[in-house]
């Protein structure tokens, strides 16, 4: 395993502090989550987070709309403050690392899931019981919409990769194709 950022750890452990104290962990965490994946996705708005002379009450405009109007307040004050702080180019690697604390603190493994589509509450519980089975250890699963899977889930526990997308059952099938070909030719 990678060693941990004293200082991505450090925030992290704070952030998980803030909204446990508050009651609002996982609803907190779930929206810290998606918007570093939006984060991810959307450069300009990074880079707009970086941008030192825009105005701090400005960027957490920017967090405020990327939420949605459902936007929890802990949430945008927690990302405002990591961004005033000149923080903004560690918040993805400190939002991947409040999700392990609180996964650590809740006994858990984090998976996080590519899917093609989003999953309701039922095929998070079945994914996560799969990956349990699969790894021995109790499974957390945060899931990331990726439009980019023709269909299925890829799930990434650790360091160990569960590939069960549409696309690689295609390439396992042509090759398989492929080598039943090459045998019926000899």
């Amino acid at each position: 395993m990678a060693e941990r950022d004293p200082l991505v750890r450090g925030y992290a452990d704070a952030m998980f502090a803030v909204a446990e104290a508050e009651g609002e962990l996982e609803l907190v965490e779930s929206q810290l989550y998606a918007f570093a994946k939006v984060l991810e996705r959307e450069p300009r708005l990074r880079e707009a987070l970086i941008d030192p002379a825009l105005p701090a009450e400005n960027k957490k405009g920017l967090i405020r709309d990327s939420l949605g109007e459902r936007a929890n307040p802990i949430a945008v004050n927690l990302l405002g403050l990591v961004v005033e702080q000149g923080r903004a180019r560690e918040l993805g690697k400190i939002v991947e690392e409040l999700a392990a604390v609180a996964a650590e603190r809740r006994q858990h493994q984090l998976a996080e899931v590519r899917s093609a589509v989003p999953l309701d509450a039922e095929q998070r519980r079945r994914l996560a019981d799969a990956l349990s089975r699969a790894t021995g250890r109790q499974i957390e699963v945060k899931v990331v919409v990726d439009p980019s899977l023709i269909g299925g889930v890829v799930a990434k526990v650790g360091g160990e990769i569960f590939d069960g997308s549409v696309r690689s059952r295609l390439v396992e099938a042509r090759q398989r194709l492929a080598e039943a070909r090459d045998r019926g030719s000899e």
